[in-house]
């Protein structure tokens, strides 16, 4: 079982790093699912996750607060927005229009409805 967290935790944390690059993937969610796993899985492979600069942080906030920082928030808010409205102005069909337009509406709200560290 040790071994299918360890694999699930790997899958989630490359997840977690392609969403810092890609917008259209969330990074917190996929690395707090990887540190769940990984802390199912090895006390060496979570602490290595806790220690890494980059990523280590938001996983701790999130254990300590639940919440994320000021900054965080409005920057993965402003990207969400920048981004979708690119796509949508970029891409043919009525359809695929509205669907990146519903997407970005949840995405949005999801985001500001998150706790805001004091």
């Amino acid at each position: 079982m040790r071994l299918v967290f360890a694999v699930i935790g790997t899958i989630a944390l490359a997840f977690g790093v392609l969403g810092i690059i890609l917008p259209v993937l969330p990074t917190t969610p996929f690395l707090l699912l990887a540190a769940a796993c990984y802390a199912r899985a090895s006390t060496r492979l979570y602490g290595w996750l806790l220690g890494q600069s980059a990523l280590g942080p938001i996983i701790a906030r999130w254990r300590e607060s639940r919440s994320l920082a000021p900054g965080v928030k409005v920057r993965a808010i402003v990207l969400v927005i920048v981004t979708f409205a690119v796509s949508i102005l970029l891409v043919d069909g009525l359809l695929v229009r509205v669907l990146l337009l519903v997407t970005a509406t949840i995405l949005t709200v999801f985001l500001a409805r998150l706790p805001t560290d004091p």
